[in-house]
């Protein structure tokens, strides 16, 4: 069994505050396309999904700004 500390504890910010701070795309479809690397449901890398917190704010502008092209892409056959 893994225990886990209350979230409260482990940061001197109000939860509800923390996640307020930094705007996600994230739609909870989280399933990664093997194809294009791509999350089917946001349109983030891997890669982008695990640094988003850590991004500046004109990183996550940026992949914001290409997530519409990356949800055209045709899906794989």
């Amino acid at each position: 069994m893994i225990a886990f500390r209350p979230f409260g504890t482990m940061c001197h910010v109000e939860p509800s505050r923390l996640f307020a701070m930094i705007e996600s795309p994230c739609t909870k479809l989280c399933t990664l396309d093997t194809r294009t690397g791509f999350c089917l449901g946001c349109g983030r890398t891997i890669e982008e999904i695990a640094r988003w917190s850590a991004m500046s704010e004109a990183e996550r502008a940026r992949v914001l700004a290409e997530l519409p092209g990356r949800r055209q892409q045709p899906a794989a056959g």
